[in-house]
């Protein structure tokens, strides 16, 4: 079973740019169903970028052109970032990521897996 580390947020002055990490538990673990979600303070949890098991990407529309889910290279890694640029005020939020596809040396799972989350704050 994968475990999701996510590290990279803080604070950042609005126009800024922060980039999130989640990384498998294992460096044999390929992570390739990823989605990242926010909770802003006092609201529901929402979508903000999604990679599906397939390699298509969809966002947010409050986020396109903005936030970009990337990896260092090929699709096989262990780590998946979310690129945030152009931060506002409105992009403070808890961000998770939530991976629903991953494999292993013994083959590829189905799921429903969540990071611990990560606090990113724009000032404004």
């Amino acid at each position: 079973q994968v475990q999701l580390v996510e590290s990279g947020g803080g604070l950042v002055q609005a126009g800024g740019s922060l980039r999130l990490s989640c990384g498998a538990s294992r460096s044999t673990f390929s992570l390739l169903g990823v989605g990242w979600y926010r909770q802003p303070p006092g609201k529901q949890r929402e979508l903000v970028a999604k990679e599906t098991s397939g390699g298509s990407t969809n966002y947010a529309e409050s986020v396109q052109g903005r936030f970009t889910i990337t990896r260092d290279n090929a699709r096989n890694t262990n780590t998946v970032y979310l690129q945030m640029n152009s931060l506002k005020s409105e992009d403070t939020a808890v961000y998770y990521c939530n991976v629903d596809y991953y494999c292993s040396g013994t083959g590829c799972y189905a799921g429903d897996y969540w990071g611990q989350g990560t606090q990113v704050t724009v000032s404004s």
